[in-house]
């Protein structure tokens, strides 16, 4: 699918932060499986998050397995078999929370399931998604590193998402290796990076350098998230310069993550800014969600998602509509339009 089309060059409205609302309803997400857990505990409440960010506006769900892999899970006594098909599960809630948004009649446009990849730090829970520092041998960790997505990406594929959310990837190392790995499913990705100040990703390489991996032919998408708002539109006007590909942010709420802590702590000066969203709605800003895939919450979704100008709009399509052309479908189902 081209990439380039789009219903009328409007951005699409990701959801919101998936764990923070899960908190917000009373779950304790202070293990290291974080919102992955509650795949095995409490799938509906996962389910009816989805639901409550479709209502609320998001034309895209975003995945409770950025968490999940089968390292993570055999940490906590959960064999190989059932963490894949703990994956699996996640892309499914998503789907049945988008059957019933469209049995409402909330969706104004194509709903699109997101299944998020989450980087390999997360798995370590040790905050090193937001630096990129793993402690690997670089002869050992590209294949460290493609042993440890390859199933949890297929799971997500297996399962129905439409596209791939490489999402809080740290380093252009780990999104080298994200990247081949398309070339052995069939939908596309978004790549998105978690940056430590408005130039640079966590691991502190030039954000022009990380967006240029996204020449691959079924990257539909590059950008930042989990990153201050303040640093989003500086980063997003350099990796404008390195890449024609449609551009891609959801920062968080602006607070600093405590991996000691588990929890975000505030950041003066680094606070959301509607406005700054707004300013952001440019048209080559295609998909971005104002308040976080990490960071924000409902009640924060609902008050600023719609600051911008209710005009914009994406395209998807569904996932069955293009199954049965895989010999040329390259990109995902979403659409995104460049600029």
């Amino acid at each position: 699918m081209d990439p380039a089309a789009s219903a009328d060059g409007g951005p699409v409205v990701l959801d919101g932060g998936l764990a923070t609302e899960l908190m917000a309803r009373g779950h304790d997400l202070s293990d290291r499986l974080w919102s992955a857990r509650l795949l095995q505990r409490d799938p509906g409440a996962i389910e009816d998050v989805h639901l409550a960010y479709f209502r609320s506006g998001a034309q895209v769900a975003i995945t409770a397995s950025y968490q999940a892999s089968i390292e993570g899970f055999a940490a906590v006594g959960v064999g190989r078999d059932e963490a894949l098909e703990l994956i699996r599960e996640s892309v499914r809630l998503a789907q049945h929370a988008r059957t019933r948004a469209v049995a409402e009649g909330v969706a104004g446009t194509p709903l699109v399931i997101a299944g998020s990849v989450g980087p390999y730090g997360a798995m370590l829970a040790d905050g090193s998604e937001y630096r990129g520092d793993y402690d690997v041998s670089a002869e050992r960790l590209a294949g460290r590193l493609a042993d440890f997505h390859r199933p949890r990406m297929e799971a997500l594929v297996e399962a129905g998402a439409d596209l791939l959310a490489f999402e809080t990837i740290p380093t252009v190392r780990e999104a080298e290796v994200l990247v081949r790995l398309l070339d052995d499913v069939d939908i596309g990705a978004w790549l998105s990076y978690s940056c430590r100040d408005a130039a640079s990703t966590s691991a502190g390489e030039p954000i022009e350098a990380a967006v240029a991996l996204g020449d691959h032919p079924r990257i539909v998408a590059v950008g930042v998230n989990c990153t201050a708002p303040r640093f989003v539109p500086e980063l997003l006007r350099r990796a404008g310069t390195a890449t024609d590909r449609p551009l891609i942010a959801y920062p968080n709420g602006g607070d600093r993550w405590d991996p000691a802590e588990r929890r975000w702590v505030a950041d003066p000066g680094g606070g959301f800014d509607p406005g700054s969203v707004a300013h952001r709605g440019r048209p080559r800003t295609r998909t971005l969600s104002p308040c976080a895939g990490r960071g924000g919450s409902l009640e924060h979704f609902r008050s600023q998602t719609w600051s911008p100008p209710r005009r914009w709009r994406g395209e998807a399509a569904r996932n069955e509509r293009v199954r049965g052309e895989r010999t040329r479908r390259v990109n995902s189902g979403l659409r995104f339009a460049r600029g």
